[in-house]
């Protein structure tokens, strides 16, 4: 039974048409050049709507739609979310995230470090944050003394950076490094260690009882891609990094990778 607009939820043992969503997030879910879809979350969920006999479309709109739409039952999966204890209130999460994304600040690279880790000294400096985005409990926290300012979309968040316009742009990597590159401003702006936080990406589904069965199938098909090794297959692919439960790893490899200007 296909799931568009206003439709019902799919019933116990029919093949479902399902909708996932999302915005374009690079190698995550995306279209290239030539309109096909691709990134991490397409791979995986067509495996998975295949084993499941289901078939999967896909649509692309602004993050904010994206999230209200499966929170209203519109689409069914939303591809890529953080976790947060406001979103779990919105979503079904999958039991196992997909992907991880370091979450950082940029600066140009010509100004003083002011971060090493503290958000105290950043009350004084202008932060760009994307709307809708989240950037993990200690950020929250620190949020109301901070100088924020938010950007609809990341591309105005780093061109704003770029002009003098705020003094950091809190974002991820991933999503950032292709953008900086085709923008061309690699060479005036970096990324700061430490991290800021580490976040896994999720499928999310609506919280409607309607929805459980499809959520619990896909949640035992998931976790057996993850046990398998398929995931991290499917990650290496596509160059997208995995979580592993080695994040202490992961976060000491930053100083050797983003060196202080």
């Amino acid at each position: 039974m296909a799931l568009a607009l206003g439709a019902s939820a799919p019933q116990q043992g029919y093949a479902a048409e399902l909708v996932a969503v999302g915005a374009t997030f690079s190698h995550i879910f995306e279209r290239d050049a030539n309109g096909q879809w691709q990134g991490l979350g397409v791979d995986a969920l067509r495996a998975l709507a295949a084993r499941a006999g289901d078939t999967v479309s896909f649509k692309l709109y602004p993050w904010p739609r994206a999230q209200a739409m499966v929170e209203r039952g519109q689409a069914d999966i939303l591809i890529g979310p953080y976790k947060s204890p406001e979103r779990a209130a919105r979503f079904s999460f999958l039991d196992h995230a997909f992907y991880r994304d370091r979450m950082v600040f940029y600066m140009r690279r010509e100004d003083d470090q002011p971060w090493h880790g503290d958000f105290a000294p950043l009350k004084a400096r202008r932060i760009a944050t994307v709307r809708g985005w989240h950037y993990g409990t200690q950020f929250d926290q620190a949020r109301a003394q901070l100088e924020i300012s938010e950007v609809s979309q990341l591309e105005n968040g780093l061109q704003m950076l770029a002009r003098g316009r705020v003094d950091l742009l809190a974002t991820n990597e991933r999503n950032s490094t292709s953008l900086i590159d085709s923008l061309r401003l690699a060479d005036a702006l970096v990324p700061l260690c430490p991290d800021i936080t580490q976040l896994d990406g999720y499928f999310a589904f609506p919280r409607d009882a309607k929805y459980a069965t499809l959520r619990d199938r896909y949640n035992v098909l998931f976790t057996e891609m993850v046990r398998s090794g398929e995931l991290a297959r499917l990650g290496a692919r596509n160059g997208v990094l995995v979580p592993s439960g080695d994040g202490a790893a992961r976060t000491s490899a930053c100083a050797d990778k983003h060196k202080s200007p």
